[in-house]
């Protein structure tokens, strides 16, 4: 439950967000994560990333990506409300 509460406090604003790199997308569509990057966000070979978008004027216009776990633990926070209720 650390890592939600990291969530709470993240990018509450947008003076938390800033270019950490610029990549480039190869002719087979791959792009690759600096290894500083990764390793300031501690990613490692394996782990679940989520990608989620936001749109505006029907492109999208930002991508940013989350842990799958992170993802997992706010859907059920989400969710576990109503499922109490249903259950009750």
């Amino acid at each position: 439950m650390g890592e939600k509460q990291n969530l709470d406090q993240c990018c509450t604003s947008l003076s938390c967000c800033r270019i950490e790199s610029l990549i480039t997308v190869d002719e087979r569509g791959q792009m690759v994560l600096p290894k500083e990057l990764r390793e300031k966000a501690k990613i490692k070979a394996g782990d679940k990333l989520a990608i989620v978008s936001w749109e505006k004027d029907g492109e999208i216009c930002c991508i940013a990506l989350v842990r799958a776990e992170a993802l997992s633990d706010l859907v059920k926070d989400f969710l576990s409300p109503v499922v109490s209720e249903i259950w009750k």
